[in-house]
């Protein structure tokens, strides 16, 4: 069997799990964005985003999709599809060592539909969830990617999230970093894409989970075109169901 074919079983399995297990947590969400420096398509963007998250005994999910609309009523739709395994709780194995809490089967469906590009890209490969003062969460995965329209690559994604409290008022900032190799038709790609959150829900209800704040993307040779860097600021609103 073919790795690519094991790995796709693998996510099928984990996907499965999600479904048919009740989830020992899980979040859902929409956050609305507006941003006039960005690079390629439109200068000006407004997007919707919806996410979902959730964790299962042996598993975990990530799941966004953003719907994109240029100033020039250019309109996109964008996802990702991120179900990991994780290999400490299928083993029942202790798989922590120093900042590493567990080791996951990693894989990711990444899915654009819009007039210019439409492709369907399969990642996969290993991650390790990490252990870091004062970071809510952590996780490094290191992916294999089968490209569509592009020459197959390599990609290591960084996430995190960091909680703070400034006086009686509570702040998140989290994020992303993405790193992709060169290859023969595309550029090396560098994202940084971070959030930084104030929680107005507070002030509403101790359970309302509002955010307002802004979205900081530093994107080089985006999309893989070499000399597309990005820099850009969003303004950014944020709910939590």
């Amino acid at each position: 069997m073919k790795l690519s074919y094991l790995i796709t079983s693998i996510a099928l399995a984990s996907v499965t799990t999600l479904t048919q297990a009740k989830p020992v947590w899980q979040d859902f969400s929409l956050t609305g964005l507006y941003g006039e420096n960005y690079e390629v398509v439109d200068e000006q963007q407004t997007t919707l985003t919806v996410e979902y998250a959730a964790k299962v005994k042996y598993a975990d999910v990530f799941f966004f999709m953003d719907r994109m609309r240029g100033g020039d009523d250019h309109k996109s739709t964008y996802f990702e599809l991120s179900p990991r395994l994780s290999l400490g709780e299928v083993t029942k194995t202790k798989l922590s060592a120093g900042p590493i809490k567990d080791v996951l089967i990693s894989t990711t469906w990444e899915a654009n539909n819009d007039d210019f590009d439409n492709f369907d890209n399969f990642l996969y490969g290993i991650a390790f969830d990490l252990d870091i003062p004062y970071f809510k969460y952590a996780s490094v995965n290191f992916y294999r990617a089968n490209n569509e329209k592009t020459h197959d690559d390599y990609q290591m994604t960084f996430t995190y999230g960091i909680p703070f409290n400034l006086a009686s008022e509570e702040f998140l900032v989290d994020g992303f970093i993405d790193w992709s190799t060169a290859e023969k038709d595309h550029a090396s790609e560098f994202n940084w894409t971070t959030q930084w959150k104030w929680n107005v829900g507070k002030h509403i209800s101790p359970d309302t989970r509002l955010y307002l704040g802004i979205e900081h993307s530093v994107w080089n040779n985006k999309f893989g075109i070499k000399g597309k860097d990005e820099n850009n600021v969003s303004a950014l609103v944020k709910y939590h169901f």
